[in-house]
């Protein structure tokens, strides 16, 4: 039976409730014209014909006029306790198929695991009652210590006993769901009344992996094989499997299939995967504390009784230590009469049970029972089932070995697919096939592309024309580079030489035409202090360079002794950011040399208020559109915390575009907000006293302030992150609240708006038709695969030299300002070309990727404080999160995040 874990926000989710309101957002509707999505306007034409392929499968529906009929399932105990688990919920609706088929007229079912089945046609009647019982093997408490000595038994009987469960089933009819809804949608009518028929789809897909006992995850399937695992390090492993839905589209129905990753916990043995996960070679020197929080709710088979049970705990003594009452008959057996003796566990494993324990004695022990009932096994008995998945965030090492071991290049993936969609039998599903739904077993073919890339403007009034997505400045200047004269550098690395660094860094800024002069110190961390917290090691460092400098530097240049997730990082971002007012790089330096020394260049002279390089049309003023009226561009993202944890507040960070008509300035805004909630909380965020503390004043202003005294009459919203389900919530009460805050500045005439999503979080793959190369960078497609009525259009900006290239999905949700096709898609192609941090076209625009960086940047402040001594909290809802602190005047309107 297959295992369904949480829902994938990758697929979209067709089933939610209506928009929710954020809490402490005022959605204020008087007088602002409802708009709605628009549709597809046109094609584009500019740009290189290329044939292409898409992971797309054509669908063909022959009984059209078939109607899904929709049943609402309840499945009870026998106390009348509902049924929770949805993998026992499949198995109690296969029995009772396998049971009252005959009454249930042989239809089949399509059942989602939780609450509703659907058919293809009408059962017998509307209302059916049923009584299912299931045979399991006995109870799994049994055969094993307890502190009730009464269910201790003879290991022979339980061995082969077999308990009865019985549940009952209770469907009723709720709905009918036409399949030709799907034609008329495809057909550009009523797109919106096919999701509930997509939505039925996709179940029987997900039913028919979980009958093939593979783990769900939304729309992607894993089967446990491990020819398919990969280990990541750390006890973690990634499991290569499938992602399957249906999508309307252009060109009709077609199946999306594609291949997927998950994490799960490596299985074998509890012990073996407490070594690994925490990084120590013999079990005295695992961290019991650190085991019990990460063992808590897994999954574990028992060697002694092949029987699956779920951790509650560990015991408080080791096994040889750990008592439990038991009752013993004159005999010397186990039994229900005699008297109730204490007896270690691993004794009775031992002498009751005559099991060989090796390395259990002095290990505690898994408690697999309840609170006030503990059931314990010795550990080494117990081994972590498969499938299981885990969710919490991976470290750096784990992710970078995930991505190399996942990573395949278009002609693998491409076999891969198709070997999928052939070994699936979609066409053998009883369900599918009575809907008269097949399948074609190749990829797509279709037309695409490939838009020129735009020339750019470098130092000396040079043209650079990008190659393949990439350009470089060997032998060029910084268009307009900045000029550092106060400086310092900080060492908190025992083993940086930084008057070499320091000398290095000079001579390659003089070549690009940034002059550096020589550092006035070098402050080297007092080795007393290593071992220190981060702050207290910050502090002192702060303290120190206090005392030294005759006043505050330009730029510090920060050197940390771990290049990833160094622990200091947050603590001195934000004392130099915040509290000192100071732009600063932080390095970590491996290797000394020209490309890594520019790069640093390029982050430090974009922070300095220096530009590295412009678009050509940006730089002469020729950007159709934008050039002529006052346009802001806004890049909006919204970072959550790692899965389960309710407790790490939202971070909702927003670039807007300065220094009108440039494109490629921006000034972030960043703050805390509820837990897991998508929508934007502030962007207006009106106070008591009457002011506006909300994220677009501040962003308005400096528009203004740094376009010479011009307000914005068009603004071009670039969102990243929501599904399709989302995207009416951000035109009702993202939008809405852009638009109350701009109306607060005691304006009356509303900017017009274009409202773009952008996705890199879906399943759409291209590849060249005739090479084995991923497709060129500038490849667009704005037919056959994208929506039917909807406007959308896939563009791989980016050159993929490893693994397969991911396109971006685009969706304009909303286009006042009015650009045609063309130009729209050459704007957002070239702003992937205006990312100052690198000489790389990159996926997606660079407003977006800098509203990510400063989420990123700016949750660092937060991360090293203890949440009890945060004394700046706001509530949203019910819990409140921690503000973050607002950046210095001297760096608030900096690419501090670049």
């Amino acid at each position: 039976m297959g295992t369904d874990g949480g829902a994938d926000h990758t697929s979209p989710s067709l089933d939610l409730p209506p928009p929710t309101v954020p809490p402490n957002v005022k959605v204020v509707r008087e007088d602002l014209p409802k708009r709605s999505i628009i549709t597809r306007p046109g094609f584009g034409t500019s740009g290189k014909r290329i044939s292409l392929l898409a992971n797309h499968f054509k669908v063909s529906i022959t009984n059209p006029d078939e109607t899904f009929y929709q049943y609402s399932v309840a499945i009870s105990f026998e106390d009348n306790k509902a049924v929770e688990s949805k993998v026992l919920g499949r198995k109690v609706i296969d029995k009772l198929y396998q049971t009252y088929s005959s009454e249930l007229a042989g239809k089949r079912f399509a059942y989602d695991g939780d609450a509703s089945l659907y058919t293809v046609g009408p059962l017998p009647q509307n209302n059916f009652e049923y009584t299912v019982v299931l045979e399991e093997s006995i109870a799994k408490c049994s055969g094993n210590p307890s502190d009730n000595g009464t269910q201790i038994e003879s290991y022979k009987r339980s061995k082969s006993s077999l308990h009865s469960k019985t549940f009952k089933v209770e469907i009723s009819y709720a709905a009918k769901v036409p399949l030709n809804s799907i034609s008329h949608a495809l057909q550009k009518a009523d797109p919106e009344k096919a999701q509930d028929a997509l939505r039925v789809l996709d179940i029987v897909l997900r039913q028919d992996a979980a009958k093939r006992g593979c783990l769900l995850v939304g729309q992607s399937f894993f089967h446990d094989d491990s020819r398919t695992f990969t280990d990541v390090g750390g006890g973690v492993t990634g499991v290569r499997g499938f992602h399957s839905s249906f999508r309307p589209t252009l060109g009709g129905l077609s199946l999306n299939m594609d291949a997927s990753t998950t994490l799960i916990l490596t299985p074998g043995p509890v012990v073996d995967f407490l070594l690994v996960n925490q990084n120590v070679k013999e079990t005295r020197y695992i961290d019991w504390a650190k085991a019990k929080k990460m063992l808590k709710n897994m999954r574990v088979k028992a060697r002694h009784n092949n029987m699956e049970f779920k951790i509650t705990g560990l015991s408080e003594k080791p096994c040889n230590q750990q008592l439990f009452s038991m009752k013993i008959s004159s005999g010397g057996s186990t039994g229900a009469d005699g008297e109730t003796v204490e007896i270690t566990v691993y004794d009775y494993f031992v002498k009751h049970r005559n099991i060989e324990l090796i390395s259990s004695s002095y290990m505690p022990c898994i408690d697999v029972g309840k609170p006030k009932r503990p059931n314990y096994l010795p550990i080494e008995l117990c081994s972590l089932v498969s499938l299981q998945r885990y969710t919490k965030a991976l470290s750096v090492t784990q992710r970078a070995s995930l991505v190399e071991k996942s990573r395949q290049k278009p002609p693998e993936k491409i076999r891969v697919v198709t070997d999928a969609i052939k070994n699936s039998h979609y066409d053998e599903n009883p369900v599918l096939v009575a809907c008269g739904i097949s399948v074609e077993k190749h990829l797509s073919q279709l037309d695409g592309r490939v838009l020129d890339a735009p020339k750019l403007k470098v130092g000396n009034n040079e043209d650079c024309l990008p190659q393949n997505g990439r350009w470089n400045f060997n032998n060029k200047k910084l268009l307009n580079p900045s000029q550092i004269d106060h400086w310092a550098l900080v060492n908190f690395s025992a083993r940086a030489d930084c008057s070499h660094l320091s000398r290095e860094l000079i001579n390659c800024g003089r070549n690009k035409g940034i002059h550096i002069e020589r550092p006035y110190a070098i402050f080297e961390e007092d080795p007393q202090y290593r071992k220190a917290s981060p702050v207290t090691r910050v502090e002192k460092m702060v303290e120190h360079i206090t005392a030294t400098l005759p006043g505050p530097p330009e730029f510090l240049l920060c050197v940390l002794p771990e290049r990833k997730n160094c622990d200091l990082y947050g603590p001195w971002k934000r004392k130099c950011l915040c509290n000192l007012g100071i732009v600063t790089q932080c390095v970590s330096p491996i290797k000394i040399n020209d490309q890594y020394l520019t790069n640093v260049l390029l982050k430090m002279n974009s922070k300095l208020g220096g530009i590295n390089s412009l678009l050509a049309i940006e730089n002469s003023r020729r950007i159709p559109l934008i050039t002529d009226k006052p346009t802001m561009i806004l890049g909006m993202d919204v970072s959550h915390g790692s899965p389960g944890r309710s407790d790490i507040p939202s971070i909702a960070a927003v670039v807007g575009s300065r220094s009108w008509p440039l494109i490629s300035r921006y000034r972030a805004a960043v703050r805390t907000q509820s837990s897991k909630v998508e929508m934007i909380e502030s962007l207006f965020k009106p106070l008591a006293n009457g002011e506006d503390d909300g994220i677009m004043r501040e962003l308005l202003k400096d528009f203004y302030e740094t376009s010479n005294g011009r307000k914005p009459t068009q603004i071009i919203i670039f969102r990243d992150g929501v599904s399709e389900s989302q995207f009416t919530q951000v035109i009702d009460i993202e939008l809405n609240q852009i638009i109350k805050a701009y109306q607060h500045l005691g304006e009356t005439e509303i900017p017009k708006f274009t409202v773009i999503v952008a996705q890199k979080n879906h399943h759409t793959r291209l590849f060249q038709a005739t090479a084995a190369e991923n497709v060129p960078p500038g490849t667009v497609v704005d037919t056959n695969i994208v929506h039917p009525t909807n406007y959308d259009f896939y563009m791989c900006s980016q050159a993929g030299k490893i693994g397969t290239s991911r396109p971006a999905h685009y969706h304009v949700l909303l286009d006042e300002i009015g650009f045609s096709p063309d130009d729209m898609q050459n704007l957002i192609h070239s702003l992937s070309y205006v990312y100052q941090r690198s000489t790389t076209a990159i996926s997606i625009v660079a407003p977006v990727c800098y509203a990510h960086l400063a989420a990123q940047q700016m949750s660092q402040f937060i991360k090293f404080e203890d949440s009890s001594e945060q004394k700046n909290t706001t509530t949203g809802g019910s819990i409140p999160f921690p503000e973050l602190p607002r950046l210095h005047k001297n760096v608030a309107g900096s690419m501090f995040f670049c």
